[in-house]
């Protein structure tokens, strides 16, 4: 019979970390590193052999632009060139990925990552990558061997590259990280904290209540935009995809990878992976968007123990809790030490925190060989009904995808793998672990989950919110799908999307690009007339404000909410609006748990107009005085403060007030504008300085020739001292594309190098 116990007796032998000193192992590996480094690269001449036969097969042709069109004879050479280059451009970010995802980052930064190291091999196994790798389709073992081989070689050829700790990279890789999304590790919302929190035996200090969930600051306010535009509404009578992807800047390099194996693929990849991501060919084009489609779920455990060792309840059985014991490697004050945390495990997956007194394991799909296979497959796809075909691989965890092809054919999908749920449960909080009834029960067919094809409005629209907006009259209905499938709430951006599409017509290029850069910030139509109301309210009953206030409340109501470098109204409305973020992330919504962006600001108006106007004037009172305090006077222009800059190759970027900088028109996609530009103040500087935002941005033009303009963020090279280091920085900051070079003439006209890697 199973005892059960109280929690904190549970976890005192279990989740014990032990700190091992083990003087034997740490010389070997002491003795190891040495020989390594003594040795100097550690690649056979064999291999060295078959690299630079490969490499004959390979050409490299950089642009104008430093833009690397790769040309090989498969796809394989195509692969081995395509990471040749990334890591001519950026190794560093190609390295840190894996080092990331490998589970290794307290070897780089010290103890302060050993959680976040935990959480990452707890959902994603290196084991299970090696034996797919082993169990994959020749074909794909090829692609993954030339990733391993093209990133191998350039150590080879540079050995002044000084990796910071992967000296030799595995061709099972790959497979720890099988999309190319900035967010692809989901889960449900446990953070690295509460994690932490329960494998160090610490709950006590949170009593039986949920950890406290910190809302998100500002300079986490991130997301993508994905247009399409159907022939009816575009000039050329031709569909045209808008790729517009919002994350941390110098995330992803822009590529173009042909084989003569079929390949011909343009666009944004993220560093250290060798499939187009965000990107076009000949044919057709991908946007991804990420989204808050249920794709992971909290079970919650009844733990007890039987014969000393823990058990869990299911469906009337006991069954043993699986003890994974996890060995970690961090340095601190120069001497390398060891701790092993005992990883707890049912069948459901890793059992991560306590919530009111109750274990959670969770049950997600992090990793797949058919995520892979998928996001390969999807860079040849010959148009919409081939790209619908790979779609039906259902292994796309953590994207919506806008879709355009030659054909005239748009479409959307809101997510791609969704398990079969039992619509009794409510899948937005925790289940009962203790029984087969929650179980996933297969997966939904491609047909039955959320999507768009060729709607009758002519366009397509999805800014990270809900499904149901994104065609305009002809969106999906939120009453034909469980809500599981799309909890997404809507977001300014989403409503600005719309407002600007659904009036639009004869759409080009340069027609859709200013689409994607309207700056109108939505948030703020709602905001500042509240603040407004609040003001001259309490100006009837005292004016102990109006010599702060009354100049900037007058710069407010003559504001027509459009983003600029020179507007003050910007600068008073988004300093403000960073204010007043905590509050309204901590609005509850009773009658809607997916209450999204949009549902929250109106409740946190309604409450503030009605009962709290000290909210909403509180923090603009404070916002007045920090500008002055900060520069001397309130009304600076947005351009003055907001900033574009680039100085450093660092992974962590230094910022400078002192260094040039470029003025940056645009805000943070939080307040609707659709090109989004977070930027923060840093330690020491008295201007923001931008971090995350548009990166790889692209409108292409689908037809018998492939039209399209695309803009970097920066430009191509991490290197400072590369001319491409920079040559994009001032056309980022005025929004100015340049031209892509999709053909052959097309590049040999602009070839600034060609060489084989």
């Amino acid at each position: 019979m199973m005892h059960l116990l109280p929690t904190h007796e549970l976890l005192a032998p279990w989740l014990r970390i032990n700190i091992s000193m083990n003087i034997r192992l740490s010389f070997l590996l002491l003795l190891l590193t040495c020989t390594l480094s003594v040795s100097g690269q550690p690649f056979a001449k064999k291999e060295i052999t078959r690299w630079e036969k490969q490499a004959q097969r390979v050409q490299i042709i950089r642009d104008k632009w430093g833009i690397p069109h790769i040309y090989g004879k498969t796809d394989a050479d195509a692969v081995f060139g395509l990471l040749y280059a990334q890591c001519e451009d950026d190794f560093k970010r190609v390295e840190m990925n894996y080092i990331e995802k490998l589970g290794r980052m307290a070897e780089v930064k010290g103890e302060s990552a050993l959680y976040d190291d935990l959480l990452i091999r707890m959902v994603i196994d290196s084991s299970d990558a090696m034996r797919d790798y082993k169990q994959a389709p020749r074909w794909l073992r090829k692609l993954m061997d030339a990733y391993a081989d093209g990133v191998n070689y350039y150590l080879y050829k540079h050995p002044d590259a000084r990796p910071v700790l992967l000296k030799r990279f595995q061709p099972w890789y790959p497979l720890l990280w099988t999309d190319g999304s900035i967010g692809a590790i989901n889960t449900d919302d446990i953070s690295v904290a509460e994690l932490k929190s329960f494998y160090t035996g610490n709950m006590e200090s949170f009593g039986n209540t949920p950890f406290p969930k910190t809302p998100k600051d500002e300079d986490e306010q991130t997301g993508s935009n994905g247009f399409a535009f159907a022939p009816s509404i575009t000039t050329s009578g031709k569909a045209i995809l808008y790729i517009n992807p919002h994350v941390t800047f110098y995330f992803r390099p822009e590529v173009h990878v042909i084989s003569e194996e079929g390949l011909n693929a343009y666009g944004a990849v993220t560093w250290g992976q060798f499939f187009v991501y965000q990107g076009f060919n000949e044919h057709c084009g991908w946007m991804h968007t990420s989204n808050y489609t249920d794709i992971a779920d909290l079970y919650i455990e009844k733990i007890g123990k039987k014969n000393g060792k823990l058990v869990y309840q299911y469906d009337g059985l006991e069954k043993p809790v699986q003890v994974k014991p996890m060995t970690f490697r961090y340095v601190e004050n120069g001497a390398q030490k060891n701790k092993t945390i005992n990883a707890l495990f049912t069948h459901h997956g890793p059992i991560m925190t306590r919530r009111n007194g109750q274990w959670l394991s969770m049950k997600a799909n992090n990793r797949s060989m058919t995520g892979l296979i998928q996001s390969w497959q999807r860079t040849k796809a010959t148009g919409f009904e081939s790209f619908k075909k790979i779609m039906e691989l259902r292994a796309n965890t953590s994207n919506n995808t806008v879709f355009a092809d030659k054909g005239g054919n748009i479409a959307y999908w809101h997510g791609n793998f969704m398990p079969r749920r039992d619509t009794a449960y409510n899948w937005a909080k925790p289940v009962d672990g203790t029984t087969s009834a929650t179980e996933w029960k297969g997966l939904h067919p491609l047909e039955e989950t959320v999507h768009v094809y060729n709607p009758a409005s002519g366009w397509i629209q999805n800014c990270n919110s809900t499904a149901f907006t994104a065609a305009g009259p002809s969106s999906p209905l939120r009453r034909n799908y469980p809500p599981y499938m799309a909890p997404d709430g809507e977001n300014f951006r989403g409503l600005n999307a719309v407002r600007v599409l659904k009036k639009g017509s004869r759409y080009d290029l340069d027609k859709v690009i200013a689409a994607g850069y309207d700056t109108y910030m939505v948030a703020f139509e709602m905001l500042v007339p509240a603040l407004i109301k609040v003001y001259e309210q309490r100006k009837k009953q005292t004016d102990s404000l109006s010599a702060l206030l009354d100049g900037p409340i007058a710069v407010l109501k003559t504001w027509n909410f459009y983003s600029a470098e020179n507007s003050v109204a910007t600068t008073l409305a988004v300093e403000w609006g960073y204010k007043l973020l905590p509050t309204i992330q901590k609005i509850q919504i009773v009658e809607d748990e997916e209450a999204g962006q949009v549902e929250k600001t109106q409740q946190f108006i309604a409450q503030s107009t009605n009962s709290r106007p000290d909210d909403l004037l509180g923090p603009f009172a404070a916002t007045v005085r920090e500008l002055i305090a900060r520069h001397g006077k309130w009304d600076i222009p947005w351009g003055d403060i907001n900033r574009f800059q680039r100085i450093s190759s660092d992974l962590d970027q230094p910022f400078n007030d002192a260094a040039p900088s470029f003025p940056v028109g645009f805000a943070s996609s939080t307040w609707g504008m659709l090109p989004s530009y977070n930027a923060r103040y840093y330690p020491g500087t008295k201007k923001r300085y931008g971090f995350n935002g548009n990166s790889f941005i692209c409108a292409v033009e689908f037809g018998d020739r492939i039209r399209a303009k695309s803009l970097l963020a920066g430009g191509q090279s991490g290197d400072p001292a590369s001319p491409h280091f920079t040559d994009q920085l001032e056309m980022y900051a005025k929004g100015r594309f340049k031209e892509v070079l999709f053909y052959r003439e097309d590049v040999e006209r602009n070839v600034e190098r060609r060489y084989k890697p």
